[in-house]
């Protein structure tokens, strides 16, 4: 490919109002990387327009709105719906919980291994204690009676399963939301008891929306995002929020402050003036 394809190639993706804004990016930082292996010098690469991330801002509940949804939801699930709106994890963090993670005596949980590979602390909500604790002695149960079968431990990291490879067998690392049936682990081939599958909260919750009577668009992640207004609304820092959120950025915990704007009204109309 000579300079002539480059350029043809950078500007018709830059121009492309059908192609997905990542993949315009990824292009464009495939070029650049490229630049020594095509040995060719592109110093009008910096001229073509690049599309702008737009953070669209997200869709929250009101408290009222979460306690009605959390009131019409039943079980399991609606221990996890409460689980992630009290500490702001994410959906497979919650479902990748832990035994040994729960730290009652502290009133936090520890998040291992989140999205980039970061740990962190979030609280344990006092509220939630009981209902976690009823929680931890089913999944005794079932670990125990993976035991007395001797079937598989749960999954464990790779490099911890190589050196401790029954470290999955012990009763710390059991999942504090295991699944009631068995499965076939896809990457070993060896059945062992996977975490509860995140289509069964997703699926309770769409069911929940209705029941509730709220019209806006609600998914698992809009737990998280009221859980970061509320905060802030609250009066919580937003350097706590962002700490509690695992954001490694204060920016991206920036969005949550226009979702406060936006919902308080703290600006008048000036239709409201005409008509008072």
């Amino acid at each position: 490919m000579d300079e002539t394809g480059v350029r043809s190639c950078a500007s018709k993706n830059a121009v492309a109002k059908t192609k997905a804004t990542a993949t315009i990016f990824m292009v464009s930082n495939v070029m650049y990387t490229a630049k020594p292996v095509l040995e060719i010098d592109l110093p009008w690469l910096t001229e073509i327009n690049q599309p702008t991330r737009t953070r669209r801002i997200p869709s929250v509940l009101t408290k009222d709105e979460v306690a009605g949804l959390l009131a019409v939801m039943e079980g399991e699930t609606a221990l996890l719906a409460r689980l992630l709106y009290g500490t702001g994890m994410r959906l497979m963090e919650g479902m990748r919980l832990r035994v040994k993670d729960v730290e009652f005596d502290r009133h936090v949980i520890i998040v291992r291994e989140a999205k980039g590979n970061k740990n962190r602390v979030v609280m344990l909500p006092r509220s939630l204690a009981p209902a976690l604790r009823l929680q931890i002695l089913a999944a005794r149960a079932s670990w125990e009676a993976d035991r007395q079968a001797q079937r598989a431990g749960v999954e464990v990291p790779d490099a911890l399963a190589v050196k401790y490879p029954k470290l999955g067998q012990t009763w710390g690392w059991c999942w504090m939301f295991p699944s009631p049936t068995l499965s076939i682990d896809p990457r070993s081939g060896i059945e062992r008891r996977h975490h509860l599958f995140e289509e069964r909260l997703q699926r309770a919750l769409k069911k929940a929306v209705p029941l509730a009577e709220i019209v806006k668009p609600v998914s698992v992640h809009t737990l998280r995002h009221s859980f970061a207004t509320h905060l802030l609304q609250s009066g919580t820092d937003i350097r706590t929020v962002q700490e509690l959120l695992g954001y490694s950025d204060v920016s991206t915990t920036m969005i949550y402050t226009h979702v406060i704007k936006a919902s308080t009204g703290g600006t008048a109309s000036p239709l409201d003036a005409l008509v008072a």
